[in-house]
């Protein structure tokens, strides 16, 4: 069964695999006033990324949000996060707010290097958040930076996975790269840690991380599409490494940042040619048990 060409057909594709739905682990609903700031961002992307970055998906909220459940996610994250001091908090309240009104909404969270992160973050799983956002390029910290490290301790011990943008594509930031994740890493251990993008464009180094530690995973998102294989493109000897590690690799797409329509990316991961068993592990297991879905009715479908 060939990948799906338009979204018209994602829901025959993942039904075909045997699947009750999508568990797509980077999908992002933001506040309005913080969305437009986002979407002028990529309309500058000639100026910001060298390069245009037409956005597909411009409607409302609720158009979203029924743009996503047409195609099959089981569940929505809001996936947030902070890039100055004293965003954090006001974001999770938010969060706690979408994932009240979103009956299908997985409850997210943020933080940001400030002497409040680790109260953030308790306060934020204490509301019932159980997916949390960094993105260190747009933020401008390390995530070794010391006013995180007590954060950090408190989503080890709950085991609750971070989505953590540290690649350096499309831009290099002054923190990215895995060597502070690595850092991170070695002094929690314990983390559940989902790095966005395979971490492109250090594609390797980010798969050594996932082998070596059994929290780390790697989101696909934007990976192997036409668009981003123009300036990331997966290198040599990288796809076998995503076969072997077909248990810690989840879908993740950006939606609704993303200058394609949602189904190139399940596109791009089929043409991979990984196998049918390695796309049900990839759509649906592995997102499923990091945000702990279960395969029960698909709300809207």
């Amino acid at each position: 069964m060939a990948g799906p060409t338009t979204d018209d057909q994602v829901p025959a594709y993942w039904r075909g695999l045997g699947l009750p739905g999508l568990a797509d682990i980077h999908v992002h609903f933001l506040p309005s006033a913080v969305l437009a700031k986002v979407w002028a961002y990529f309309d500058a992307a000639e100026a910001n990324y060298g390069m245009a970055w037409p956005l597909h998906y411009r409607g409302s909220e609720p158009d979203r949000l029924e743009t996503v459940r047409r195609l099959g996610l089981r569940a929505i994250p809001s996936l947030t996060y902070a890039h100055r001091p004293d965003m954090a908090r006001w974001l999770n309240e938010w969060c706690t707010e979408f994932a009240a009104r979103v009956p299908d909404a997985v409850h997210s969270g943020t933080f940001f290097p400030e002497p409040s992160a680790a109260q953030d973050v308790r306060d934020a799983l204490t509301a019932g958040a159980r997916l949390f956002k960094v993105h260190v390029q747009v933020g401008v910290f390390s995530p070794v930076d010391p006013l995180l490290d007590k954060a950090w301790g408190v989503l080890a011990e709950a085991r609750v996975p971070t989505v953590i943008h540290a690649g350096s594509a499309p831009r290099p930031g002054e923190h990215t790269g895995p060597g502070p994740v690595a850092e991170l890493l070695r002094r929690h251990p314990d983390l559940v840690l989902v790095v966005a993008h395979l971490g492109m464009s250090e594609y390797h180094a980010f798969a050594d991380l996932a082998e070596a530690y059994e929290g780390v995973h790697l989101d696909t998102t934007m990976a192997g599409t036409d668009f981003t294989e123009q300036f990331a493109p997966m290198p040599d000897g990288y796809v076998p490494r995503l076969a072997d590690l077909h248990a810690k690799v989840v879908l993740g797409s950006d939606f609704p940042n993303i200058p394609y329509a949602y189904a190139h990316q399940l596109e791009a991961l089929d043409r991979l040619e990984l196998g049918d068993d390695w796309m049900r592990a990839v759509l649906w297991e592995n997102g499923a048990r990091l945000m702990g879905l279960q395969p029960g009715p698909a709300h809207d479908l």
